[in-house]
């Protein structure tokens, strides 16, 4: 798992990790069962505090994304399909209202905006 940290960031660190492995749980890249790397591994890879690590997977946790074992270490979550359809949600809300940002800068009218989102939807991803 590689995570990039991006000092000069307005995210905090914290999120930047959780969002990372978020992601990548996602993208289905971790998959339920996988072991993570402990809190101390992976401060040390990223040259951060254990703290920083501890709080993002704690809300990866509190999220359900993923579970710590006692003696054992952490681990991906199991397979939650509310959960993931959730975030894919909200990934889509967000794209959306970039879309909805841009148009307006633009000054498309809503029909228009519509009608894209209509062709864009029924059109083939082959192309």
């Amino acid at each position: 798992m590689k995570i990039i940290i991006k000092n000069g960031s307005p995210v905090p660190i914290y999120e930047q990790i959780s969002n990372a492995i978020r992601d990548e749980i996602l993208k289905e890249n971790l998959k339920a069962g996988e072991k993570l790397p402990s809190v101390r591994a992976l401060a040390r890879e990223l040259s951060i505090s254990i703290l920083t690590v501890k709080k993002a997977y704690d809300e990866l946790e509190s999220e359900g994304f993923i579970e710590s074992r006692q003696g054992l270490g952490t681990f991906v979550g199991k397979e939650n399909p509310n959960l993931r359809l959730e975030e894919k949600q909200k990934k889509l809300e967000e794209a959306l209202l970039e879309a909805i940002r841009i148009s307006k800068d633009i000054g498309m009218e809503n029909s228009d905006l519509r009608e894209l989102l209509a062709y864009l939807y029924e059109g083939d991803f082959n192309d």
